[in-house]
């Protein structure tokens, strides 16, 4: 691609982004992308066509790479003889603990990641269900497999409050805040106490 073609795209995700994460799918228009990414509508048009595909590619940006780092970490835990609970959990957590790290972007990332589940948007729910949902069913049926006790409806309602609690320690919204310690080892901590939290519950007849 050419170098100067990238570059534009590159801002107005970049742009897209920071405005999804502070307004809202809904609420930031395309004028205001374009305003901040310093590009005409025609450049938004030719690299993306929509609004619409201009928020599943910055939806893409980060969830790919996640989604790739959890599924490869899935396959480790199961390679494990016995599987073990908290390996599956470890890679559901870790990899979105990991993401969310102090790095261009990330704050913008969870925002945006948090809205995803907030927003009533039936158009952006099949779009993370059609690309993404794969995912999810992976790890229901890896642990489901662990935790014969509990049906289908009961392991999806758990996972979804695993990864409510989730999302809140990546957005760093809690009461526990990093003393004296670096910032991959509040992570590790982080991620430390989620696995027992969530496998408890998961166990819980």
């Amino acid at each position: 691609m050419n170098p100067e073609l990238f570059s534009t795209k590159q801002r107005i995700l970049d742009a897209a982004e920071a405005l999804f994460a502070s307004h809202g799918f809904a609420g930031a228009s395309l004028r205001q992308v374009t305003s901040s990414a310093q590009v005409n509508l025609a450049a938004v048009n030719y690299h993306f066509g929509s609004k619409e595909n201009l928020i599943n590619e910055v939806l893409r940006l980060r969830l790919d790479k996640l989604n790739a780092d959890r599924t490869q970490a899935l396959q480790a835990a199961l390679a494990k003889s016995p599987a073990q609970l908290e390996d599956v959990l470890g890679a559901w957590i870790r990899p979105a603990l990991a993401a969310s790290a102090n790095e261009k972007g990330s704050t913008a990332f969870v925002r945006i990641l948090a809205r995803t589940y907030a927003e009533q948007n039936e158009r952006l729910r099949s779009f993370l269900h059609d690309n993404y949902g794969h995912v999810l069913r992976d790890f229901t049926t890896a642990l489901g497999t662990l935790l014969p006790h509990l049906d289908k409806q009961e392991l999806y309602w758990r996972m979804d409050i695993i990864t409510g609690a989730l999302t809140f320690a990546m957005a760093d919204f809690g009461a526990i805040k990093r003393r004296g310690a670096s910032a991959e080892q509040h992570r590790e901590l982080t991620a430390d106490h989620l696995i027992h939290f969530a496998s408890a519950g998961l166990r819980a007849k």
